[in-house]
């Protein structure tokens, strides 16, 4: 196991309109104001820092850039402080992909993941969330994303994938030391993806032998659009992807969804007396607290809302900035858990829209479900402090509750 000891730090930030950065503790601790202030002043606003990166904030210039792939690459995916050369080992197809190469990429991953293969996979989440609160459900105080937010989607991923849903510490390593230590370190962020193609490329080598009804022997029996089977690179890129992609996003999405119910007695009530407004909840705090932002890279010049936008820079995606914009949302920045009219953006917008968008919404419907059915009381801990992640997905990395009347 490396070091995950906490990121290198940035200068703080005096200026947020000219100078942003989303590593900032200020951002990471409560980004919702800053969105705010960034909005007023501009669509697109612009920082030195990430070797030059524009964000826009608006939900109008998000969806416009996420539509455009002619001036925006997603070559590179995350913003860091450096831009090595793209290789085949960095590369995770088809969310680093761009036509044409992107569709039959992305065409390949849809399959597992339908409503249909959902349902099938339904029974072992729900399975999964009981096993961890028979873990604590005893005690009367819990961190609840070390206890069960984060293992909910690790182990899912693990028992679609057919690896060890034991080797779950593992994967939670690679996930901090790529989307948050990475951001500012280049060394951990290779060693991360190193030990994980490694890990892959054994299991991998296993299925040769051995195949299993997996989805990694999917992966190795697909065929490209020619109908020749994928370079082990694309298999191993497409691995990367899924486990990096399928773990953290969804962990962070059930952790906020958790943290405003602890903190909302009123919405938790209404949860447990009409569980069938669940779904529609779910889709108001995915809005509310989206965790995902992901990157472009400007690869030819053009105008965003009215703003231009250069060559040599990043571009941070903040779907989650977009589903707070006044224009789009009616009190965009109140929870609404019966809101009907919700087109949020938080699985992404454009040909990327995430592929894993039907698992994340069923492991969190059923993990609010089974919490709220055997702990309809609990709160945030006052002797503990919530702690969120840094960088490109923001969720509750320490959510200390005390629960109570657990059934």
């Amino acid at each position: 196991m490396s070091d995950v000891s906490q990121p290198a730090a940035h200068p703080p930030v005096t200026d947020w309109v000219h100078d942003f950065d989303h590593t900032d503790p200020q951002w990471t601790d409560d980004p919702f104001p800053i969105w705010e202030e960034l909005r007023a002043a501009s669509p697109v606003v612009h920082t030195e820092r990430f070797l030059g990166c524009y964000m826009p904030t608006t939900y109008e210039a998000v969806r416009a850039i996420a539509n455009d792939t002619e001036h925006f690459s997603s070559r590179r995916i995350i913003v860091r402080d450096v831009r090595p050369e793209i290789t085949s080992r960095n590369a995770a197809p088809p969310i680093t992909s761009d036509p044409p190469v992107h569709k039959p990429a992305k065409q390949l991953l849809l399959p597992p993941f339908t409503p249909d293969a959902m349902k099938k996979l339904e029974p072992r989440v729900r399975a999964i969330c009981n096993e961890l609160i028979d873990g604590f459900i005893a005690e009367g105080r819990i961190d609840a994303a070390d206890r069960y937010t984060k293992h909910i989607p690790v182990r899912a991923i693990a028992h679609m994938l057919g690896i060890p849903e034991t080797d779950s510490d593992l994967f939670i390593n690679w996930i901090h030391m790529i989307l948050e230590l990475g951001i500012k370190d280049e060394n951990v962020l290779l060693q991360a993806v190193q030990e994980m193609s490694a890990y892959f490329s054994g299991h991998i080598e296993e299925r040769k032998n051995k195949p299993t009804n997996d989805l990694i022997s999917y992966l190795m029996n697909a065929k490209d659009k020619e109908g020749n089977p994928l370079e082990d690179s694309h298999v191993l890129g497409s691995l990367r992807l899924l486990l990096i992609a399928g773990i953290d996003t969804t962990w962070s999405a059930i952790g906020s969804s958790l943290w405003h119910l602890a903190k909302t007695p009123v919405d938790r009530e209404r949860l447990i007396a009409q569980p069938g407004l669940i779904p529609t909840a779910v889709e108001e705090l995915l809005r509310a607290y989206s965790p995902v932002t992901m990157a472009r890279e400007v690869v030819k010049e053009t105008t965003i809302s009215g703003c231009p936008v250069k060559t040599g820079n990043m571009v941070l995606l903040s779907f989650p900035a977009a589903n707070r914009d006044p224009k789009m949302f009616p009190d965009a920045d109140k929870v609404v858990i019966d809101r009907r009219e919700n087109r949020h953006a938080a699985f992404g917008l454009g040909i990327h829209r995430c592929v894993g968008s039907n698992l994340a919404r069923m492991e969190m419907q059923v993990a609010l479900e089974e919490w709220l059915k055997r702990i309809p009381d609990f709160a945030l801990d006052p002797a503990g402090t919530v702690t969120w992640s840094q960088g490109t997905v923001r969720g509750p990395r320490q959510l200390p509750f005390l629960l109570e009347k657990a059934m």
